[in-house]
C-alpha cells in the first residue's frame, strides 16, 4: 500500500457554507476541538451523470487525475429485491467528485478502464464490490477503510465515526436507509452520497500512517487482497430458516409450510423487484402457519392477510401454504438444519452434550485469540473468523503439531499474518485436556 496522496479536485459550484473553520493538526477543520460539521461537499454537489457523453468526459477526467480514487455505491436494500447500484460516487485528486446514475448508464467499464492503475478506496468493500461488478467496475488494488479500522483496534467503524475520530470532522448523515431507486433523487440525498467519498482519501492517508506506525501494513495488504480475491458467496443453505419467529414452531409440518410460503414470497419478490419483507412480512408467514387455515377465507382473516393488497393475493398465499401442509412425510424438512448429517457441526448450545472435549478446545482457543487480539489491538473477529475457530475446535487437528495447525489454518482461509501470529498458540489451546468431573476449572459453555 503506497502512500500516494492527494485529495484535491476541479472547481465546483460552492456549497453555500459561510463558516470559516480553523484547520486542525490533520489538515482538516475544527473549531477549538469541536468537530466541523460538514453538511455538503466543500466544492458543491454535482448532479448525477446520465448521458454517454457525460460519462466519456468523466472517464477522461478521472484517468487524468492522480493518486487513489474514493468510491462508493448506493443500493436500495430493504426496498428492492436486487442489490444493484442506484448511484455510484467517485472522487480523485485533480478531478474532484462525480456522481453517476447506473440506471441510465448501466455499463461503467469505461470508468473501470480509466481507473485500472489506481488504488480503489472503499468503506466496507464487501458490501459494494458485487453491485460495482454488475456495472463493469472491478478494482485491481483495494484499501478498505472499515477493515483497516478493525485491524487498528476500532470497535466502531461506521464511516462517520471513523472520519470524526481520525479527521476531526462530523459528516451530516441520515439517508443510509433511503430508497435509492427513487427518481429524481432529492438534493439532500445527493449531498449525503457525495459526502461518502468527500474525505475517504484523507481518511486512507491517516489510516495508512497508523498502519506503518503499528507495523500492520502487510496485514492490511493481505486482508484487502483476500477481499479482492474472495469467490462469490455461496447460496445460503435453507435460507427460509432465517424467518423471524420460526423458533416458535415445533413440528416438521409447520416448517414445511414456512418453507413453502417463503419460496412463494421469494418468487413474487424477485418478479416484482421488491424486498421480500415488503412483499410479505416474516410475522405474517409465522402467523399463517400457526393459524393453519383450511380455506382462503380463513387465511384472509389472519392479520396482514386481511389488508387490500394481500387479499388480492390470498389464493396465491393459500396455495403455497397448502403445498407445505400436504407434503409427503418423507419430504418434510428436519427440525434442525443439518440434523440429518452426522458429521455436521452442531449449534454451539449443543457442543457440551455432543462433544465436551470440543467445547473445551473452543473455549481455550477463544481465550487465546482474545489475549492476542488485546495484545496487538485488533478486533478479535478480524484476528481470526469465528467459523474458522469453530471448525478447528470441533474436529481438532491430527496429528496435533504446529505445522499441521498452520496447514489447517491456511486451508480454512487464514492469511499468512494470521497463521504466523496464531499457529503456536492455537496448537497449545487445541491440546487443552477435558477437565475431570467436578473440576472447578471446567469452562462454562462458550458464548455464541
Amino acid at each position: 500500500m503506497s502512500a500516494d496522496n492527494g485529495s484535491g479536485g476541479a472547481a465546483r459550484p460552492t456549497s453555500g457554507r459561510t463558516d470559516e473553520p480553523v484547520p486542525n493538526e490533520t489538515g482538516l477543520a475544527s473549531d477549538a476541538g469541536i468537530p466541523e460539521l460538514l453538511r455538503s461537499p466543500r466544492d458543491g454537489t454535482p448532479r448525477p451523470l446520465t448521458t454517454p457523453a457525460e460519462l466519456a468526459e468523466a472517464a477522461a477526467g478521472l484517468a487524468a487525475g492522480s493518486g487513489p480514487v474514493a468510491i462508493d455505491a448506493e443500493r436500495a436494500s430493504g426496498y428492492r429485491y436486487s442489490q444493484r447500484a442506484y448511484l455510484v460516487q467517485l472522487r480523485r485528486a485533480g478531478f474532484g467528485t462525480v456522481l453517476i446514475d447506473p440506471i441510465e448508464l448501466p455499463d461503467l467499464s469505461s470508468i473501470d478502464l480509466a481507473l485500472a492503475d489506481a488504488q480503489w478506496i472503499l468503506h466496507a468493500a464487501t458490501q459494494d464490490l458485487p453491485c460495482l461488478a454488475e456495472v463493469g467496475m472491478r478494482p485491481r488494488t483495494l484499501f478498505d477503510t472499515e477493515l483497516v479500522g478493525r485491524l487498528l483496534g476500532s470497535e466502531r467503524v461506521a464511516l462517520g465515526t471513523m472520519v470524526q475520530q481520525y479527521l476531526g470532522v462530523a459528516l451530516e448523515k441520515g439517508h443510509s436507509a433511503a430508497d435509492w431507486s427513487t427518481r429524481p433523487l432529492p438534493s439532500d440525498w445527493l449531498d449525503y452520497a457525495a459526502l461518502d467519498v468527500e474525505l475517504l482519501i484523507e481518511l486512507r492517508d491517516v489510516l495508512l500512517a497508523e498502519l506503518e506506525r503499528t507495523g500492520k501494513v502487510a496485514w492490511a495488504e493481505q486482508e484487502c487482497e483476500a477481499v479482492l480475491n474472495a469467490p462469490p458467496a455461496a447460496p445460503r443453505s435453507d435460507p427460509w430458516r432465517r424467518v423471524s419467529g420460526i423458533h416458535s414452531l415445533r413440528t416438521r409440518r409447520q416448517l414445511a409450510m414456512v418453507r413453502s410460503l417463503w419460496q412463494a414470497r421469494d418468487r413474487l419478490a424477485s418478479q416484482r423487484d421488491v424486498a421480500p419483507g415488503r412483499t410479505l412480512p416474516d410475522a405474517a408467514i409465522v402467523a399463517a402457519v400457526k393459524a393453519n387455515p383450511k380455506k382462503p377465507a380463513e387465511l384472509a382473516a389472519v392479520s396482514v392477510f386481511n389488508g387490500p393488497r394481500q387479499r388480492k393475493l390470498i389464493d396465491y398465499w393459500f396455495d403455497a401454504l397448502a403445498e407445505g401442509r400436504e407434503l409427503p412425510e418423507d419430504q418434510l424438512p428436519p427440525l434442525a438444519q443439518g440434523s440429518n448429517d452426522p458429521d455436521a457441526m452442531p449449534t454451539q448450545s449443543r457442543w457440551r452434550d455432543k462433544d465436551p472435549a470440543a467445547a473445551v478446545r473452543l473455549a481455550a482457543c477463544r481465550t487465546m485469540i482474545a489475549d492476542v487480539a488485546a495484545e496487538h489491538q485488533v478486533v478479535s473477529q478480524n484476528l481470526l473468523a469465528g467459523e474458522v475457530i469453530r471448525r478447528l475446535a470441533w474436529r481438532s487437528v491430527s496429528p496435533l503439531t504446529e505445522d499441521a495447525v498452520r496447514h489447517k489454518l491456511s486451508e480454512l482461509g487464514g492469511r499468512p499474518w494470521q497463521v504466523d501470529l496464531l499457529a503456536a498458540g492455537l496448537t497449545a489451546a487445541l491440546a487443552t485436556p477435558l477437565p475431570t468431573v467436578g473440576d472447578p476449572a471446567a469452562p462454562d459453555q462458550p458464548a455464541s
